[in-house]
């Protein structure tokens, strides 16, 4: 007699070949809307299922935890960050937490370098003359930006997409520098030709660009708070793909206002979809909603490893990608 097939809820709508897969492997219940579940159909979905697929717009609490079914045993995550659940109380509840990390490091290395050259060569700004006809035509003093080769860049979070970032960077002729709660190897280091800072404030003072590439903890919150931002030079532009809680965004805007900081480009925000509303209006900032990953090769291989780690789960295994305190 066959086996039950795996209920697995999922919560978003995913790349067509990865809910074709999820279908064909397990009992899938999958949405025909995009928008995000209400806390009231994540709390049903975590009664029924014998694993959620979450993303990071599903806040999942220890209230909610407290309330799933006695089947649920694993939370595969759709994407690396899992801040958004409360990884503590699942573990404590027997329920497994596994996420997607690795798959978004180039497409994210990428965006930062795109967000850099588009504060730096005021992109947006010549794209809205255009857009709107209002550009009369060449001026040598028109638009006029700054190179990135010989800038300073200090990369806060030397990780993957931190590496991915200092590659990127060395190739524009930048000079890579870095903070992170690890020192990476010599030969690591070598190879990026990057300067390691033990002391964050000394870092963000002597810097050009600053590119946040640490995840969202309870040490990083507000990492970049008014006293720091304070110490970074007023040419100096600020970059943020990874978490907007990293950096205290007002005090970041009333710097921008001030003309302390050059400029920023920004992928995440701290409060809300769209951050501060006056940073709408800022010529020297570039917003993005959260494209940092957005590529159709990096959604579909997220995908694959959800499934991997539900059907390793399945198998009777530890899944490959589970989350483990260590990593928080």
């Amino acid at each position: 007699m066959p086996s039950k097939r795996l209920s697995v809820v999922v919560t978003r709508r995913l790349p067509e070949v990865v809910e074709t897969r999820l279908s064909e492997l397990f009992n899938a219940k999958l949405r025909d809307s995009d928008e995000p579940m209400s806390r009231e159909d994540l709390v049903a979905a975590m009664q029924s299922a014998d694993v959620l697929v979450p993303t990071l717009t599903d806040r999942i609490d220890a209230g909610m935890i407290g309330q799933a079914g006695p089947d649920l045993k694993l939370i595969a995550n759709y994407g690396a960050g899992v801040d958004h659940i409360d990884v503590d109380t699942a573990r404590t509840n027997g329920i497994m937490v596994s996420n997607t990390p690795g798959v978004v490091t180039e497409d994210t290395a990428d965006m930062v370098l795109a967000l850099m050259l588009g504060v730096t060569r005021r992109i947006p700004e010549g794209l809205a003359a255009m857009q709107s006809g209002e550009w009369q035509g060449w001026s040598p003093t028109g638009f006029l930006g700054g190179r990135l080769g010989g800038r300073r860049l200090g990369i806060l979070g030397m990780g993957r997409i931190g590496q991915a970032v200092a590659r990127r960077a060395r190739a524009f002729g930048m000079q890579v520098h870095y903070h992170n709660r690890r020192r990476l190897r010599p030969e690591a280091e070598d190879a990026l030709d990057a300067t390691y800072w033990e002391s964050l404030d000394q870092m963000v003072a002597r810097m050009d660009v600053l590119s946040v590439n640490c995840p969202h903890t309870p040490s990083t919150f507000h990492l970049l708070n008014a006293r720091r931002l304070k110490l970074m030079k007023p040419s100096a532009v600020i970059i943020n793909t990874s978490r907007g809680e990293v950096i205290d965004e007002n005090a970041m805007v009333r710097m921008l206002k001030a003309g302390e900081l050059a400029g920023a480009g920004l992928d995440v925000y701290e409060h809300g979809l769209r951050g501060n509303p006056e940073l709408c209006n800022m010529p020297n900032v570039v917003m993005l909603p959260h494209m940092g990953s957005a590529t159709q090769e990096g959604r579909v291989e997220m995908g694959e490893k959800v499934i991997i780690n539900i059907k390793t789960f399945d198998d009777g295994h530890r899944p490959p990608d589970m989350v483990v305190p260590a990593m928080l």
